[in-house]
Parts: C-alpha cells; sequence; structure tokens
C-alpha cells in the first residue's frame, strides 16, 4: 500500500529524483571531519526549535525581559534545560562553523568548482555571529547590557558610517527599549529568514557539485 501511494504521489510531484539526488547520491571516501557541516546543520534546528520554546514565555521589553528570563529558568517546567541547550547551542555553532571552514580551507574545497558554496559558507558564518550578537542582549542583564554597549560602540568607529551604524543598531544614542526591539525582531526574524535562504542555497551546492575528496600525494611526489 505504501509503494502504491509513493509511485502515485511520485507521478504527481516527481519526489523520486530529488529524494535519489539528496540521499542516495554517491559519496566520495571521507573521515569524521566531513560530518561538521551535517552536525553544524543538527545544532541550526536545535537552535531554531529551542529559541520558538523561548519566546512563548520571553518578554522583549526593558520592564520585563529579565523577568521573564528568570522566569522561564526556574518557573517554567524544563525552561532550564530548553534555555541552556539554546545558550550552549549558540557557541557550538560557532565553534562548528569556525571548525567546519578550517577543514574546507585545510582539504582546499574552496576551489573551482566550488567557490560560490565557500562564498554561502562565509556569509553563513556572518549571520551565525549575527545570531550570536543580538541574542547576547535579550536577557537584559548587566553583563549582556554593557557588553552590547562596547560591541555597538566598537561598530560606531568605523570610518564615515560608523556614527550611521551605531545609531542603527541602538535606535538613538544610548541602548534602550527600540535597542532591545531591534535585537529581538533582527534575532528572531531577519537572520533566521537569511539563514534558511542561504542554508538552502548552500545544500543544493553542495548536492550538485558534490562534495570534495581527501586530497592525496600524487605517484612519485614526497
Amino acid at each position: 500500500m505504501f509503494t502504491r501511494f509513493a509511485n502515485w504521489l511520485d507521478e504527481r510531484i516527481g519526489w523520486r529524483p530529488v529524494w535519489e539526488a539528496i540521499f542516495l547520491r554517491k559519496m566520495p571516501k571521507v573521515n569524521w571531519f566531513y560530518t561538521l557541516g551535517s552536525a553544524t546543520l543538527f545544532v541550526a534546528l536545535n537552535q531554531a526549535i529551542t529559541g520558538i520554546l523561548l519566546t512563548i514565555y520571553y518578554v522583549p521589553t526593558p520592564d520585563h525581559a529579565y523577568d521573564s528570563v528568570q522566569y522561564i529558568t526556574t518557573q517554567v517546567t524544563g525552561g532550564w534545560l530548553i534555555r541552556g541547550m539554546h545558550h550552549w547551542g549558540a557557541s557550538l555553532m560557532v565553534v562548528l562553523v569556525v571548525l567546519h571552514m578550517l577543514r574546507v580551507i585545510i582539504h582546499g574545497a574552496y576551489k573551482y568548482p566550488r567557490e560560490v558554496t565557500w562564498l554561502t559558507g562565509v556569509v553563513l558564518l556572518l549571520l551565525v555571529i549575527g545570531f550570536g550578537f543580538t541574542g547576547y542582549l535579550l536577557p537584559w542583564d548587566q553583563k549582556s547590557y554593557w557588553a552590547t554597549t562596547v560591541g555597538t560602540r566598537i561598530a560606531g568607529v568605523a570610518p564615515f558610517i560608523g556614527n550611521w551604524i551605531l545609531r542603527i543598531m541602538r535606535g538613538g544614542e544610548e541602548l534602550s527599549a527600540v535597542t532591545l526591539a531591534r535585537f529581538f525582531g533582527t534575532h528572531v526574524w531577519v537572520l533566521p529568514a537569511a539563514l534558511m535562504l542561504l542554508v538552502g542555497t548552500h545544500l543544493y551546492l553542495v548536492i550538485r557539485n558534490g562534495i570534495s575528496e581527501i586530497p592525496r600525494k600524487e605517484a612519485g611526489k614526497q
């Protein structure tokens, strides 16, 4: 019955070639370092799920942000675990992305025909850093407040456009309710939309161009 339904569905939407291209494609002989990209994607899914759960109770206003985080941690069933998974997942995601890109550099996987794959990966790294920066302010405690103050001030020293960037990020001269709202909106709407678009593009390019093989010494060379 399942086979008949699968064939019926394939005749109408053509899912089988897509399935074969993604899951049944031939893979070169690789090692565990080639799983860093998949591990990063898994952590990204963890961040998405735990982030959605956190937004159920989080209140993005200066008067209630800190209290809502404390409520999640101490009062919500399993809240401490969800927040911990999201917190440590953010750090782990940065580490995995950096290690993944180092592997690509060491193995020369950024070369033809994978240049665009590499460029999308660089942009994804920037997005991951953006997630970390915007999410750090959301607990609205002393540490996150002053860390964001310093971070935005660093961006403000850029030549010519520094002051403009500073005002865009803060929504004014100092950190305020507008800053928190902008960081929250960027963290849960703008960056996730960009991430999904780029991850889809990145995966398509990986499937299209394949995974690079481990570099090996040519015969006769030392």
